[in-house]
């Protein structure tokens, strides 16, 4: 009589994370396991990838320092077991622990360039990129602006770049945080960039009297009490500094679109993220024309308000 098979139902293959290690190989091997695990554990996706897939390359391709445009052909490379052990470490804290992957790696990327990343920042993940990869051309056609301010700036990411894509402009990065600018420096010495750019620890433009600048764009924090109460755990890896802003997420904002105006030149532009509280923007100014921005590659509630704008508008926002 044949043997019969073991009832699936009613017993589960556990292996040791050192045995999974030895049956991964290739890395198209680790791809398909973290992937399916990923799927099981049910994650949530929204710091840079949008899919189990997604972040499955991620995570591989991160943990082994490749670049995410490799040759496919790299997929059926036998790994090294310290190689194979540090991909299967990595999926496990990212299932067990739900911190954002980038976090996990220690680097994210934004507007084409890595970026250092821990928990004193949020995670870049703005569709403010696209702007930055298009040298803010729909405001400055004829040539870019000289001085830029990252306000609310965190690492950093969104002046850096864009001292990066326009290597003729000088960019403040401004931040309340003092953690959160320690991370924006070391990104400025990361990128070579310290003759251009530079940290300031200042509560909006509380500690930049005297400036002006011909583009402001900032990426406050806008997350409203109802949103905030109800993120995925990922979020919570975050800092809530960086992301809560009130009951309609417009505690910052409001000050933004009232002290802006002192800090821009006279054909200067104010770019600002508000999210999903753009809704509560339009119902607090209504008669104000923000002009929302839309983007190639998803993304939404960013506005642009020009200077001129701005002081038409001053009363409402006082």
């Amino acid at each position: 009589m044949a043997e019969s098979l073991p009832d699936a139902s009613s017993s589960t293959l556990v292996l040791s994370d050192e045995a999974l290690a030895e049956g991964l190989i290739t890395l198209r091997d680790c791809l398909r396991w973290a992937a399916s695990e990923f799927h099981l554990a049910g994650l949530f996706y929204g710091h840079g990838t949008d899919s189990a897939w997604d972040e499955a390359v991620a995570l591989t391709l991160g943990a082994l320092h490749l670049p995410w445009n490799v040759d496919p052909a790299v997929l059926e490379a036998r790994l090294l077991p310290m190689e194979r052990a540090r991909i299967v470490a990595l999926v496990r804290a990212r299932i067990e622990t739900r911190r954002p992957l980038p976090y996990l790696l220690g680097e994210a990327f934004f507007a084409g360039f890595p970026f250092s990343v821990d928990e004193r920042v949020l995670i870049p993940r703005s569709p403010i990129a696209e702007l930055i990869e298009h040298g803010f051309a729909a405001w400055f056609p004829d040539e870019p602006p000289a001085r830029v301010l990252d306000l609310c700036a965190g690492s950093g990411c969104i002046g850096i770049a864009t001292a990066l894509h326009l290597p003729g402009c000088e960019v403040d990065l401004a931040d309340i945080s003092g953690e959160a600018l320690a991370v924006a420096r070391e990104n400025i010495t990361r990128h070579d960039v310290g003759e251009r750019v530079r940290a300031v620890e200042s509560d909006l433009f509380n500690g930049l009297a005297g400036q002006r600048y011909d583009l402001i764009v900032c990426n406050p924090p806008y997350v409203d009490t109802r949103d905030l109460t109800t993120m995925p755990a990922e979020f919570r890896h975050e800092p809530s500094l960086a992301l809560g802003a009130g009951a309609d997420g417009l505690d910052i904002v409001r000050r933004i679109l009232r002290e802006a105006r002192d800090y821009l030149t006279d054909e200067g532009v104010l770019i600002v993220e508000v999210g999903n509280s753009d809704h509560h923007l339009e119902a607090a100014f209504p008669e104000v024309p923000f002009l929302w921005l839309e983007f190639e590659r998803g993304g939404q509630g960013v506005f642009a308000l020009g200077a001129a704008e701005l002081d038409a508008h001053a009363a409402s926002f006082a």
